[in-house]
This record gives C-alpha cells, sequence and structure tokens, in this order.
C-alpha cells in the first residue's frame, strides 16, 4: 500500500471504532511508525510502504482501535514546549495543566523550595525548575513505577552528560516514594498539587482511554472528590513557609469547594483561575504568617 492508502485504511479503523480524532490521530501514528512528518505524507502519498512498517502501522492501530491512548503507544506527551515520556502507570500530562504551571510561574523566584505532591510523570515540577533558576524541588508520590518515569523525565530533561544544564538553572531536584506528606522533610516555599480530584461514582463513566488503561490511583479523589483536597489543606501548614503558596489543579465544578477549604484552613487572598475554556481549573493561596 501507498502511504495514502495506508493512513486511509488506519482512519478508517479508528472510525469505526469510535475514536473521536480517527484522523488525527491515524496521521500521527504513522508518522510515529514511518519516522515521517504532515508534510512528507501531502507530498509523498502515492509511495509505496515497505512490508515492515505497513505491518507495524496496521498492529498500532489495531491497539488504538482497542481504546488504548496515543501517548501510550507513542511513549511520549508535550508538555509546556518539553517532551515528557509517559506510561501506562503515570496520568498523561493534559494541556488544562500547563494552567497550573504557568500560575505557579508568575509567583516562583529563582531559588525557591518547591513541593510537588502526586508528581506522577513529574511534568509539573521539572517544567518549573526548568523555567526558573537555582530552585530546589521535591517529587513525592505513592506509586514507585510513576516515580521511576519522572526520574527518567528529570534526568532528560534538566541534565547534560550527568550534571545540571544552564536551562535548568542549576536546578536541584529529587523525587520521593511518599503518601502525600508521609515522608517529606523541609519546610517550602510553594507547594503544588494536582491531586486526584474525580468522584469514585463517576469513574465508570469516564472514556474508555481514561477509565481503562490510565492509573485509578491517579483519578480517584474519594467520594465526593475532594479527598486529596481536604488532606492536603489540613496538613501542608507544616511544610509551608509564611508566607508560602498553595496552588491546586481543580476539577470544573470545584473551585467554590476547594477555595472554601483553604480559607478554612487559614489562606488568604485564594483564587480560582479560569482554564482556555473558561471553566475554573487553578485555585491557590498564601499562608499566612505566624500560622
Amino acid at each position: 500500500m501507498t502511504y495514502a492508502e495506508i493512513y486511509q485504511a488506519g482512519r478508517e479503523m479508528l472510525e469505526k471504532a469510535g475514536i473521536e480524532e480517527a484522523a488525527q490521530d491515524a496521521r500521527l501514528l504513522l508518522e510515529y511508525v514511518c519516522g515521517t512528518d504532515r508534510a512528507y505524507l501531502l507530498a509523498h502519498g502515492d509511495v509505496p510502504v515497505d512490508r515492515e512498517k505497513e505491518a507495524a502501522y496496521l498492529e498500532i492501530i489495531g491497539r488504538r482501535a482497542q481504546r488504548i491512548p496515543l501517548q501510550q503507544l507513542t511513549g511520549v506527551q508535550y508538555f509546556m514546549g518539553l517532551e515528557f515520556g509517559v506510561n501506562e502507570h503515570v496520568l498523561i500530562p493534559r494541556q488544562d495543566t500547563e494552567i497550573l504551571a504557568e500560575e505557579v510561574l508568575k509567583y516562583l523566584h529563582d531559588g525557591m523550595r518547591v513541593l510537588e505532591l502526586c508528581t506522577g510523570s513529574g511534568c509539573i515540577l521539572i517544567s518549573l525548575l526548568r523555567y526558573t533558576n537555582g530552585c530546589q524541588g521535591l517529587g513525592t508520590d505513592i506509586s514507585p513505577e510513576a516515580l521511576k518515569v519522572a526520574e527518567e523525565n528529570a534526568a532528560r530533561l534538566l541534565s547534560v552528560s550527568g550534571g545540571p544544564s544552564e536551562a535548568a538553572g542549576q536546578a536541584s531536584l529529587r523525587f520521593q516514594e511518599s503518601d502525600l506528606f508521609e515522608n517529606v522533610d523541609g519546610i517550602f516555599d510553594v507547594i503544588v498539587s494536582n491531586p486526584p480530584y474525580i468522584p469514585s461514582a463517576v469513574i465508570e463513566t469516564l472514556m474508555p482511554e481514561v477509565r481503562d488503561h490510565e492509573p485509578a490511583i491517579a483519578l480517584d479523589g474519594g467520594e465526593d472528590g475532594l479527598f486529596f483536597y481536604r488532606k492536603i489543606t489540613g496538613e501542608c501548614r507544616k511544610y509551608l513557609a509564611g508566607g508560602g503558596m498553595l496552588f491546586f489543579e481543580i476539577g470544573c465544578d470545584q473551585g467554590e469547594s476547594v477555595r472554601s477549604l483553604m480559607e478554612q484552613a487559614g489562606f488568604l487572598e485564594v483564587q480560582v483561575v479560569k482554564d482556555y475554556a473558561g471553566l475554573d481549573r487553578v485555585v491557590f493561596g498564601t499562608l499566612g504568617f505566624g500560622l
């Protein structure tokens, strides 16, 4: 088959499987398997694809038709302009989560100490250190498999030849297996988290890509989705410096609930920030001195 023919075959397979972005996914997987780009496909659609690549493409299309996420098939996802490795052990970074990283960066000064809870792939913390100078970071997660992914991402994105890169601003970063604050020591200027926040009963209604292939431990936020927000706001004062800041990603209907939790915990100037779709996405505030 030619590039155009095999692309069409892949697109039709994904359409029959109910993949919403069948055309885009079929193209991206063809580029991944063949090492080409979109321009090559458009200009050389009549060029035959060798049988080895044809077989590999149809095999990976079949896996996508089983609703395995595209990013788990290619092993990468871009976040904040950086390429992160991902697999079935970590939540796939979403564009909406860039809002969280961008808000933290507005207040993050060079040399600050940052703690990220539920770090997963490490995409938030690594991005924060990549775009600042000399910050110290600690990322925690209850999953050792997730921490392995985060460590691999940090080694690739924050170091050159085994040492900190200039782009990383001599950042200092380590990861720790921990159930929230369980194994955390020290005082931090910023705590940031994108915790599990989907109500338990809602998990079964999610898209198959999420429900069946992303780690449930990174999704389930308890009966009302607020379990981890309560835990973190209730315990974080032991780890935040006076005037330190706490940042959360939230579900689109959780803004006022999380704002209230933070205010009750002594946070001041609590703000709710919307994403590009106009939905509540981030809540943050400042811990008062002496609290």
